[in-house]
């Protein structure tokens, strides 16, 4: 039988298993155990790559680290260097050919996947391997360092003497970069999924893993490692924490710890949260007729209020328009007057640019006409008022409060870092301008997050993190639920084209 060869000119053959009639057949690495036992006992991995080997297949590993040497014996090599493993029997010194030398050489300075993975152009390309490891580089440079400076304050003699509180609050800031290994990680699971269903993408991580002397974990378990270490954080400091007594000259520092990773947590999920919500609202554009200037995504990425208003104009005329608050701006539509189910853009409002105010009931000295149930939208640097009149008294109340959400939330972004890249944007506007999507057959089936969304502040919000995560899945903490919206709930009315 024949296993996947990895060549050293950086291609990788077939990987199916021959069997003795000459029909090919493919194995995971887990089949292959179970049909050899061998494999699964003390040297099993070393043994499983020997038979790789004697069977002629080629396994290449690629050097970690230099390897610099005045041994004859031993072979000298470079970072990056791709070495070709010969034999494999011994668990720390493999024998293996670097250019026309052969010798021994550390198997512990040879490393497996994401750089195996570059080599072979022929079966990554630049966009998988994004989309497969993400970040993941940047959070091992992260948490080298993080570890490093909590062995520095762990007291090996007198372990209860240690003061590690003062690690997480020095790094919190580098604890963001997890969010957008996060934000990937199901997409990670997706494209995985897809290359599995091939054996040479099969045998090809396992080789890997097998180089690499990596436990018996297939390659989705370890790349949800990062996942589960962010939501375990919490749940070990609050744990250390109730352990610790008020006189111990650590407890402050891991009480701020503690309430730091529950918000570093908040935020991953807050940027998930959004993540999931900007495909829905770049479809909801397109559902628009007549929309003109900056996407909504250019400076939106969440939409707090809508309903109706009546605006008035200085001349006294009253306009009804649909009213969508998203932060960072206010855009406004009109209804057809045959078809109600269609909306045609109207404009905008920047409420970066605006102050709010309320107007109590009777007549406006601005405006010079009896009002009820009204507020006005003041620009603070050419003092153009809005004004707008709502149906009842709870509906303007609403909408006071949706503004004043509206601004808590955009420094609240601020503050956290919260951004969308831009090159999310870009993709959820090309998959919503996509056939199927938009205008072409309206917004039906098209679920948006619900604008009246009831968060605190984000040092108020209660985080519950999940004790275990399943394999195929990325956490999401949990938060107050949010009532259904009305107007999302009954949005297929105002669905364009609808057939």
């Amino acid at each position: 039988m024949r296993a996947s060869n990895i060549s050293t000119d950086g291609t990788t053959e077939s990987s199916a298993l021959v069997d003795d009639n000459g029909s090919e057949e493919d194995y995971s690495y887990e089949e292959l155990c179970q049909a050899s036992p061998r494999y699964l006992q003390p040297g099993g991995e070393q043994l499983a790559i020997n038979e790789l080997i004697s069977d002629g297949s080629v396994v290449c590993a690629e050097a970690l680290w230099d390897h610099v040497t005045m041994d004859d014996q031993e072979l000298g090599f470079k970072a990056g260097d791709v070495i070709q493993v010969l034999e494999a029997s011994n668990k720390d010194w493999w024998w293996g050919r670097n250019e026309d030398k052969e010798a021994w050489f550390p198997a512990s300075f040879v490393r497996g996947y994401i750089r195996q993975c570059r080599k072979h152009t022929g079966m990554f390309t630049v966009a998988q391997l994004g989309t497969i490891f993400g970040n993941i580089e940047e959070i091992y440079k992260f948490q080298r360092k993080f570890l490093k400076d909590l062995e520095k304050q762990y007291n090996k003699e007198e372990p209860h003497l240690s003061e590690i509180g003062s690690c997480f609050l020095h790094h919190q800031e580098g604890f963001a970069i997890y969010s957008e290994y996060c934000n990937n990680h199901p997409g990670a699971c997706l494209e995985l999924s897809n290359l599995m269903k091939q054996g040479k993408y099969r045998h090809f991580f396992e080789a890997c893993r097998l180089l690499q002397q990596m436990i018996d974990i297939a390659i989705d378990g370890f790349l949800l490692t990062p996942v589960q270490k962010i939501c375990k954080y919490p749940l070990q400091l609050a744990e250390l924490l109730k352990y610790t007594t008020q006189e111990h000259s650590d407890y402050n520092n891991i009480k701020a710890a503690y309430e730091t990773m529950k918000n570093v947590a908040c935020l991953i999920n807050e940027r998930k949260r959004k993540l999931e919500s900007i495909d829905k609202i770049a479809r909801w554009q397109v559902s628009i007729v007549g929309w003109e200037g900056l996407n909504i995504l250019d400076r939106s990425s969440e939409l707090i209020h809508s309903g109706e208003l009546t605006r008035i104009t200085k001349q006294g005329k009253s306009q009804q328009r649909t009213f969508f608050l998203f932060d960072h701006q206010l855009v406004f539509c009109k209804k057809d007057l045959l078809r109600r189910d269609i909306l045609y853009y109207k404009g905008r409002i920047d409420m970066d640019e605006m102050e709010l105010m309320d107007i109590e009931d009777g007549r406006d000295k601005d405006y010079n006409i009896n009002v009820k149930n009204a507020f006005k939208i003041i620009n603070k640097s050419t003092e153009e008022v809005c004004l707008f009149c709502a149906k009842k008294q709870e509906d303007k109340g609403r909408w006071l409060q949706a503004c004043a959400d509206e601004r808590r939330r955009v420094q609240e972004d601020k503050e956290m870092g919260m951004e969308i890249s831009e090159s999310q944007k870009k993709l959820a506007m090309l998959n919503a301008q996509k056939p199927g999507h938009g205008k072409s057959k309206g917004y039906n089936g098209c679920s948006v997050p619900p604008p009246h969304q009831s968060l605190h502040p984000i040092h108020q919000r209660h985080i519950t993190v999940p004790t275990s995560i399943p394999q195929q899945q990325v956490f999401v903490l949990a938060e107050p639920k949010r009532k259904p919206s009305l107007f999302w709930h009954t949005f297929n009315k105002l669905t364009p084209f609808k057939k």
